[in-house]
């Protein structure tokens, strides 16, 4: 059976971007984040993380910081969270994974068997609306973050001031589907 999912953005979405996290105690969630978790998967959704983080590949942090971070993330969430997908690649590395390209949602698909139709991608950049227009799913753009910068510009149709707000319109949307 295909489950739906929301794909989120890690920096900006769900904790303060702070410019190439490196370490623990600099990781503070957005206002709001727990309870929008809750919500989404209190309504049956997979909430599984994708994020780019360059900064392996230029050696500001390694890929066991990352995964901890995501653990830590995790505790603070109630271990809400399904998966944590991260791209370690610089850009001009030319990956598959890294966002906008669909790597890491491909991956996540398979994995957990999800229905890109009645899935969301969240951001807070234009790569992450980019992300979910090429993987076929519903990007929807959040304002925390670097959001304000790509409001007037951006191809996402939904745009919502943060995750709790964007959390509350999918689980009303459901019940009235």
């Amino acid at each position: 059976m295909e489950v739906k999912a929301v794909f989120l953005d890690r920096d900006g979405t769900i904790i303060e971007d702070v410019n190439y996290l490196s370490r623990l105690e600099d990781v503070k969630l957005i206002k709001g984040t727990n309870e929008a978790i809750e919500l989404l998967k209190n309504n049956g959704y997979k909430v599984i993380v994708v994020s780019n983080q360059s900064g392996v590949g230029r050696g500001y942090f390694t890929e066991s910081f990352v995964r901890k971070t995501h653990e830590y993330i995790n505790t603070l969430l109630n271990n809400k969270i399904d998966a944590f997908y991260f791209c370690p690649h610089k850009p001009e590395d030319n990956c598959s994974c890294r966002k906008p390209k669909t790597g890491m949602i491909d991956e996540a698909v398979k994995h957990f068997n999800i229905d890109k139709e009645n899935s969301f991608v969240i951001g807070d950049k234009e790569s992450d609306v980019e992300l979910g227009i090429n993987a076929g799913i519903t990007p929807i753009l959040v304002l925390s973050g670097y959001g304000r910068q790509y409001k007037d510009s951006t191809k996402a149709e939904l745009i919502f001031e943060n995750l709790y707000e964007a959390a509350k319109w999918i689980c009303q949307k459901d019940s009235t589907a």
